[in-house]
């Protein structure tokens, strides 16, 4: 394994790995304003959300790697301290990759990257009217990090106001990622995409406790099939099926002709039973998976 400390590398080549190791992140595409009212637009994947209530979003538009400059989002925000973060979906990747030139200031991004800008309802900085959710926010504190290159600006933000393409919503209004469609930042020239083969649901841990990793039988966790996340699955089940209702399923035929092929070669057996198992998992059938399992035991 590679170790580094960061004071032996020089700012940009840790910064490369950072962006490399800490992926995908989501994109806060920010709108601001000057106290003149010239807009600015610029992404930043230094990005999340850290609280509900009150509804906080933190940003940080880093100084510049080469010149130590701050960027004019910063700028801005210290003139007028608010901003509006729009969300970044596939069909915008690209102008909002535009928007990231470094154009000299008072250049209006929207402009230039062919946004369309809309009209806030409580603050100054208009949304991005192709972005599928738009965040207002009223800058509450700015945290400088440092005063070399490369040191970052936590813009902490209190949402005022929330703005979303009912085209997003499902049935239920809620937002389907899949018709959202987000990317996330990578390092260097890459992002993610969130969509299609790239989507893909964890069952959230029970509201009664799971029995845990460490309650499952030691040869089914010591598997030469079963992955780790496979294990996280059968460690999340409350309780195991009882001995009665692993016969019963023995005998309704499901796994009858796995004892027949390989009755007489145990370790094919217990390989054989363990594949079932992993692809009940991957359909998530637990709990079939687990009288698959425990229908063998050495």
């Amino acid at each position: 394994m590679l170790t580094i400390n960061p004071k032996d590398l020089k700012t940009s080549e840790f910064h490369s790995y950072l962006l490399g190791a800490v992926a995908p992140r989501p994109i806060a595409f920010a709108s601001t304003v000057d106290k003149d009212g010239n807009p600015n637009l610029a992404p930043f994947s230094f990005f999340n959300v850290f609280s509900a209530n009150p509804p906080i979003a933190v940003f940080s538009p880093a100084r510049s790697g080469r010149t130590g400059e701050q960027k004019h989002t910063y700028e801005n925000i210290k003139q007028v301290p608010e901003v509006v973060i729009n969300v970044v979906s596939y069909d915008m990747v690209q102008q909002m990759s535009l928007a990231s030139t470094e154009f000299p200031k008072g250049v209006n991004e929207f402009t230039k990257s062919g946004f369309t800008p809309l009209r806030s309802e409580m603050i100054k900085p208009f949304r991005v009217k192709e972005s599928p959710a738009q965040l207002e926010c009223i800058v509450k504190q700015v945290i400088e990090l440092g005063d070399k290159g490369g040191a970052g600006n936590l813009i902490i933000c209190e949402v005022v106001l929330m703005h979303i393409d009912k085209r997003v919503l499902d049935a239920n209004k809620v937002i389907d990622p899949k018709k959202i469609d987000l990317v996330g930042r990578m390092g260097g020239n890459w992002y993610s995409r969130a969509n299609g083969t790239a989507l893909f649901e964890v069952e959230k841990p029970k509201q009664n406790l799971g029995i845990g990793v460490d309650q499952i039988p030691l040869y089914i966790r010591n598997s030469n099939v079963l992955t780790g996340n496979n294990l996280g699955q059968l460690g999340n089940m409350e309780h195991l099926p009882n001995k009665e209702e692993i016969v019963a399923y023995r005998n309704s035929g499901a796994i009858n002709e796995a004892f027949e092929i390989y009755g007489s070669n145990l370790d094919k057996l217990e390989e054989h039973l363990h594949h079932l198992a992993k692809g009940l998992l991957e359909n998530n059938k637990v709990e079939e998976a687990w009288k698959v399992l425990l229908s063998f035991e050495r």
